[in-house]
């Protein structure tokens, strides 16, 4: 046996280091899936806190800074309102969660590319990274630490 078959085989060094990884990802995937949900949950929560917290001040800024295109003031902050807290409680659970995703991805886009146009206080990189969780959540799902794994789990979809 050669010094490149006992490094390349099952029991050798790369195959030593790929049941390692393999083990990291099996058990490390499924938290980090659920440490993106926590964190992004947590972003778009604690806006909506803010918002119900003065809501005559929120229906200010709706008319007179965000002007969001499209909507009337007092909708887009109902809208924005609803989105913010319904929104994370779905995505925590990981409960519908692409569909849940959605709408917080448009509101990023819109508070970053519309509102960041009109006024760059509200151009801010922390608005990519919301993109790119919220981006991952659709196209990867929720993981396994969630409901919907536990919906496709029990109708044998996974």
């Amino acid at each position: 046996m050669s010094a490149t078959e006992s490094q390349s085989g099952p029991g050798g060094l790369i195959g030593t280091f790929a049941g390692l990884f393999a083990t990291i990802e099996k058990f490390g995937t499924p938290l980090i899936d659920l440490a993106i949900r926590i964190m992004i949950a947590r972003v778009f929560w604690l806006a909506g806190q803010t918002k119900i917290a003065d809501w005559e001040n929120t229906k200010l800024l709706f008319e007179y800074e965000y002007m969001v295109p499209v909507l009337p003031p007092e909708i887009a902050a109902y809208f924005a309102t609803f989105f913010e807290l319904g929104m994370p409680i779905l995505i925590l659970f990981g409960f519908l969660t692409r569909f849940a995703v959605l709408p917080l991805f448009v509101m990023a886009l819109v508070i970053q590319f519309v509102l960041g146009a009109a006024n760059p206080a509200y151009s801010n990189l922390e608005h990519f990274y919301w993109m790119i969780l919220l981006a991952y959540l659709f196209i990867h799902g929720a993981g396994k630490i969630s409901v919907d794994h536990l919906i496709a789990k029990r109708l044998g979809i996974r």
